[in-house]
């Protein structure tokens, strides 16, 4: 058996995948201490609505798409866990219908502890990953560090006419979500050995899967917001797309795709930390309903690592949309619209 056979690298951190970011209301209190941005006219996308990504314009025709992202090994396979690091980093510059053009690894990793070999798959499933989405590795950064981490910074390139910003939605808007939610709650399953291994392949293909069909396809289609659903989950980010876009946002729970079994794991105690965490931080601006219950709302909460994007269009194509994303083999459904009601409040049905 080879090295990379024997080492279970969830074990190897406390938390895993994008579960290991900072509570939204820990990072609200710290950003909230920076100084006010020094005001520049080519920064279109900034920290302003907690967006994906930054967005500098460079002339009237190009702008810049900057984002990074980095975890700890949400899977076993160092294969598998690269590429759905390279898959999540990526996504953000498809949110802001951006095209990746270069990326530089970002790598700690334990040298004298664990194979060489596992940092080597590492990289190499991040590669392929890269090579897929059609960009390119131009570099990186390593640290010896005694628990692994990996990702990726990120730069692609959108014209400034075309910026998807998590805070246009409009009244009326479909909205559409491109992948299942629960991987939270399965990968945690992960780490304690309740999956099999049929449902390990089938999270990992979701959290590998890019985006780039996703984008691509809503391209041609009146959009006027879209977040990649990650570490806050799916009523973190939607709540940042309502507040954002000064809507109110209507969700229609049983719409929404879950992966098989994160019902039943949830109740078997599969819940992460992070999870519990976004809903203490959004459920003041959330009306569930009375006969949803904790396991439910934790579900729509769940912090998901390389989740979909969360697409607010137009309600005249809503429709037309989704089935032109089902035809490219995309995991979409319409899971709720927005409203004038509510402002920066998110009703769940």
């Amino acid at each position: 058996m080879s090295a990379t056979e024997k080492v279970k690298l969830t074990s190897l951190s406390s938390k895993g995948g994008c579960g290991c970011k900072i509570g939204p209301a820990d990072l609200m209190q710290v950003i909230r201490s920076l100084p006010a941005a020094v005001p520049n006219p080519d920064l279109l996308v900034g920290l302003d609505t907690s967006d994906d990504a930054g967005v500098y314009r460079l002339t009237d025709d190009l702008a810049l798409v900057q984002t990074v992202d980095f975890f700890t090994p949400i899977v076993d396979d160092p294969y598998s866990f690269g590429q759905i690091a390279a898959a999540n980093a990526i996504s953000d510059i498809y949110a802001m219908g951006g095209k990746p053009l270069t990326v530089l690894n970002i790598v700690a990793f334990p040298i004298s502890t664990l194979d060489k070999s596992i940092l080597a798959d590492i990289l190499r499933g991040a590669a392929d990953k890269v090579r897929e989405a059609g960009a390119t590795l131009v570099g990186g950064h390593s640290i010896d560090d005694k628990e692994p981490k990996f990702g990726l910074a990120v730069t692609g390139l959108v014209h400034p006419d075309n910026v998807r910003t998590n805070a246009g939605a409009r009244a009326g808007d479909k909205l559409i979500l491109t992948k299942p939610i629960g991987v939270g709650i399965m990968t945690t399953s992960i780490k304690k050995e309740a999956l099999s291994s049929e449902e390990i392949e089938r999270v990992t293909t979701v959290m590998a899967t890019l985006n780039k069909t996703a984008a691509e396809t809503m391209a041609d289609y009146a959009v006027h917001a879209v977040t990649d659903v990650t570490g806050f989950g799916l009523m973190g980010h939607a709540l940042e797309m309502a507040k954002g876009s000064h809507m109110g946002i209507r969700i229609v729970e049983g719409n929404v795709p879950v992966l098989p079994r994160v019902r039943e794991l949830a109740e078997q105690g599969f819940v992460p930390g992070g999870t519990k965490n976004n809903l203490a931080h959004v459920e003041a601006d959330i009306d569930f309903p009375a006969e949803l219950d904790q396991i439910g709302r934790w579900i729509l909460c769940d912090a998901v690592t390389s989740g979909g994007l969360l697409i607010s269009a137009e309600a005249e194509q809503g429709e037309a949309l989704l089935k032109a994303l089902l035809e490219a083999g995309v995991e979409a459904s319409i899971i709720g619209e927005v409203t004038e009601d509510h402002p920066g409040r998110i009703v769940v049905m």
